[in-house]
């Protein structure tokens, strides 16, 4: 799909959130392997080399390869961002990056706003293909569009059937923005679901495949993550059927605000 500055992202990703860092060479390599070419990860999961050495190894092309890394927390500020994403670079082993995120806004510390005079230099100067945030709420994001600058390309949150976030999707699109989903599927906890289990049976699909045709067919990006080579086959298998409407309503029908990570108008 094409982001609001005209580059293109494969709208199903793979993720690297809590994978180990000896694990995740492996994890990635049998994701590009899959046919996945977009790679998920963030300075904080400290699984960066595992991602580029994969990614080295895999021999593929890098204008093949869309590669999304984030900022770590300590590291907002508009000097200290700047250092920390030569340190993310040189920890992939790339030239540049096609995504960078702001991981999260920290709101109480309120640096976001420098950080991303930061991100924008990266983008002007074209280290990074594009820029966008993480765990963005409206109020952070007006405050960033009202600089007159560039727009965040993506804001990435928590969104599953659980936990929906339809006021920030609301403000995504209302900006331009793509909503990418992290915790797609809420830590499967969301897979035990009986209405979901149900609509994979009339599918033939499992309930894992089911709630990500949900995201797809909805626009947004999505970026599951696991370990096991089974699953992440499995994830990658979603094209060759649609849910129908009511079934996407039911779907819709799970929110219970079942967030399963912080707070972001909180976590700081």
């Amino acid at each position: 799909m094409q982001l609001n500055n005209g580059i293109d992202i494969p709208q199903l990703g793979f993720g690297v959130w809590q994978v180990p860092p000896d694990e995740t060479a492996a994890a990635v390599t049998t994701a590009l392997e899959t046919g996945y070419r977009s790679i998920d990860t963030a300075a904080g999961y400290q699984n960066e080399a595992g991602v580029g050495a994969a990614v080295k190894a895999s021999g593929l092309p890098r204008d093949e390869l869309f590669i999304t890394t984030k900022l770590a927390n300590p590291d907002q500020g508009y000097d200290t961002a700047l250092r920390a994403f030569d340190a993310s670079l040189a920890q992939l082993g790339l030239e540049h990056v096609d995504l960078y995120l702001i991981h999260w806004p920290t709101p109480a510390r309120d640096l976001y706003v420098d950080t991303w005079r930061a991100l924008s230099k990266l983008y002007a100067d074209g280290r990074v293909r594009a820029i966008g945030v993480s765990n963005f709420l409206p109020e952070h994001l007006e405050r960033l569009a009202g600089l007159g600058g560039v727009v965040p390309a993506v804001n990435q949150i928590e969104l599953h059937p659980a936990l929906q976030q339809r006021e920030i999707q609301e403000a995504n699109a209302k900006l331009g923005i793509a909503t990418e989903a992290w915790s797609p599927l809420a830590r499967s906890t969301i897979l035990k679901d009986p209405a979901i289990a149900a609509i994979a049976s009339a599918h033939d699909r499992t309930p894992a495949q089911v709630v990500i045709r949900w995201h797809l067919q909805q626009g947004r990006i999505v970026i599951p993550k696991s370990v096991t080579p089974s699953r992440i086959r499995e994830n990658f298998a979603v094209t060759g059927f649609d849910l129908t409407d009511d079934e996407i309503a039911t779907i819709d029908g799970l929110e219970n605000d079942g967030r399963t990570g912080p707070n972001p108008a909180t976590f700081n």
